[in-house]
This record gives structure tokens, C-alpha cells and sequence, in this order.
């Protein structure tokens, strides 16, 4: 049964009973690009018995958060809930729109989800102009009625944890953060991580640079060297970039999203994963059930609802961690799960913060 928290200040869509205990979110995403493979999208074996989804994305699908969505939509298609089809690398408003109509119009899935953070007004506009078909998006706005519904990232608790083990870990007192941007969906992860981080080391200084990109893997890495340069000995890769960094100089690292393990496998510490399931498994259920309408569907993400993790702690790295910190990060995890723990939800920009890149 889902849980509802105080601890977001939107909106959230009315449980449905949903009792999804999906598998976390894995790397993993190829992509189609374009209209690729969009003509078969109701050819595929029991598509006429499910739901159809398109997934419209902005970014390449090598890009964690968009990657995140895919992943759950091909678990939900595996597991015979729908039949998906895709396009990515949409990153421009204008390329969003035109996409967004042409699948609409010519392929008229059941559900597009997608991300609208850089195009909000567009696919706002498109979902307005086809009520009968049901939109989910990332974005940072409200729902609209009658078909628009939105979700983000709520990873404030899994980012608490990593923060705490990088507070455990740091010898030289001072850790990086590097981010995409400024914005409240950004900074309640990173102030998250800077929360956890007090906990365990209140006098360490935790540095922040933005690099204005949600995809800019050079100019992250820049920015995870300069923390470096400026005595950073634990990195915390909000983007992707960072980890690469964080390998050529020996340093523990936290990834996001997915578990980054595998990109540095003596390095990575762990990984904020955001698991998509639940929400979409909420979307499908409603639409499938005739009931779906615009909602924010903040807490599916929510770790107290299996929405979003730590990945297991990665005790094979070339540096120790220990044994006392993860007992006191795995106590505050049940802390969370049971509910006598709210992480703060904190969506200004971290003091000192730092913007970089064009």
C-alpha cells in the first residue's frame, strides 16, 4: 500500500492500490532515434491487449534521468503491461513539439510519458490538443487538466544516505558535488546529500558546482577537477562525468540514478537509483481502469513507496569503509522505510553554489 508523505509540497494523485515491489532500475538503455521503429508500435505480439506507450525524450538515452523512465517502460513491457514504443534526443523545444504531434496524430498511443523540463510550454500545448490520449511528464510545473500529470525525481532520501557515507569517508574535510543546474528539482537532491553529509561530518565543507546542462559529460568532469584542484577527496556525480574523474584520481565517488557501479567498480560507493515502476504502473492502472486524470504523481518516487534507493554499498572499492558508518547509514535507511525519518525537502540553491558552461 502507498504511503503518503508531508514532506512534498505539491498536489499528489489519490493511491491506486498500486502494489508493485518492481526491481530497481538498471543500466541499460539503448534507444530508438526519430521515427525508427514507430511504424510497428501496434505490431508487437498482445499490443492490441494492452496499453500503447510512446516515450519522447529530450535527451540521448545514455543520459541517467530519461535512461531511468526507459528502463521501467521496457520493464513494464516485459513483464506484458504494455506495448512501447520510443524516440530520444528531442532537445529542443521545437524538435519536442513536432515529435510529440506526429505521434499523436499518426501512431495514437494510449500514453506518451516523457520529460518536459526543456520544452514545458510545448508539450503542454500538444497534450491540450489531444485530451483523449493520457500524458505523464517530468517537469517542474503543475498538472493541467484534463490529461496532463507530472512527476519528477523525489531522491531527497537515497541522496541523505550517500551523503552521510561521503561525510564517513572524506580524510580531507572538504567533498564535490557537481549538478546540472540550479533548479528545485536539482537542488532538493543535492541539499539532501549536503543534509546527510552533516550528520556524519558537521564540520566537513561540501562544495557545489552547476554546470547549466543536463547532458554535458566534458564540462562535468571539468568541474569534478576542479573540485578535485581545490581538495575535494569524495565526489558526488549528480551528472554524468564526474565518475571518470573521480577513477583517474583515486577518489570514492557517488553515481545517480542507476547504479553506476560498473563505470568504476573500485571507486563508485554506491548510487542513488530512482526506480520508475511505481509510477508507471500507476499511469497504466489508471488508464487501463478508465480513470485517469492529471495528477502529480510526486510520491510514487518516494523511497518510503519503493520509488527511489541507495544501491547496496559497494564494500569491494580500493579504499575501506567502515563497518560502523554503514551500520549507522543502514539504520537511518529503516529510519526512512518506517517512516519516523523525513528527510528535509530544501529547493533553494546551496549556499555558495557555483554555476558554470555556457
Amino acid at each position: 500500500m502507498l504511503r503518503r508523505s508531508s514532506r512534498s509540497p505539491h498536489r499528489f494523485l489519490a493511491a491506486l492500490g498500486v502494489a508493485s515491489a518492481a526491481a530497481l532500475v538498471l543500466a541499460g538503455c539503448g534507444g530508438t532515434t526519430g521515427d525508427e521503429g514507430a511504424d510497428d508500435a501496434t505490431s508487437k505480439p498482445g499490443a492490441s491487449d494492452v496499453p500503447s506507450v510512446f516515450g519522447a525524450f529530450a535527451t540521448p538515452l545514455e543520459e541517467p534521468w530519461d535512461g531511468a523512465i526507459h528502463a521501467a517502460l521496457e520493464s513494464a513491457e516485459e513483464d506484458g503491461l504494455i506495448a512501447y514504443d520510443h524516440t530520444d534526443n528531442l532537445h529542443t523545444a521545437d524538435e519536442m513539439e513536432r515529435a510529440l504531434r506526429d505521434i499523436a496524430t499518426n501512431q495514437k498511443p494510449d500514453i506518451i510519458i516523457g520529460d518536459a523540463f526543456a520544452a514545458e510550454d510545448a508539450v503542454r500545448a500538444v497534450a491540450t490538443e489531444f485530451p483523449d490520449i493520457a500524458f505523464a511528464f517530468g517537469s517542474g510545473g503543475e498538472e493541467q487538466a484534463p490529461n496532463f500529470s507530472v512527476f519528477d525525481n523525489w531522491m531527497q532520501d537515497p541522496a541523505y544516505l550517500a551523503g552521510m557515507l561521503a561525510g564517513g569517508l572524506t580524510e580531507s574535510g572538504t567533498i564535490g558535488v557537481v549538478g546540472a543546474m540550479p533548479i528545485p528539482e536539482v537542488n532538493r537532491i543535492v541539499n539532501g546529500f549536503i543534509a546527510g553529509v552533516e550528520e556524519t561530518n558537521p564540520s566537513a565543507t561540501v562544495t557545489v558546482s552547476f554546470i547549466n546542462s543536463f547532458f554535458d559529460p566534458a564540462t562535468a568532469k571539468q568541474a569534478a577537477e576542479a573540485a578535485i584542484a581545490g581538495g575535494a577527496d569524495v565526489l558526488f556525480a549528480e551528472r554524468d562525468g564526474v565518475i571518470a574523474a573521480a577513477q583517474e584520481n583515486n577518489l570514492p565517488v557517488f553515481g545517480m540514478m542507476v547504479d553506476q557501479q560498473d563505470q568504476a567498480p573500485e571507486h563508485v560507493v554506491s548510487s542513488l537509483l530512482w526506480n520508475m515502476r511505481p509510477t508507471v504502473d500507476a499511469i497504466v492502472e489508471a488508464v487501463v481502469a478508465g480513470t485517469f486524470e492529471a495528477s502529480n504523481l510526486a510520491e510514487y518516487s518516494f523511497m518510503v513507496n519503493d520509488g527511489s534507493s541507495l544501491a547496496p554499498i559497494n564494500t569491494g572499492t580500493a579504499f575501506e569503509i567502515p563497518a560502523d558508518l554503514i551500520e549507522k547509514v543502514e539504520a537511518k535507511q529503516a529510519e526512512i522505510r518506517d517512516g519516523s525519518f523525513e528527510t528535509p525537502v530544501d529547493e533553494e540553491a546551496p549556499a555558495g553554489s557555483t554555476t558554470i558552461g555556457e
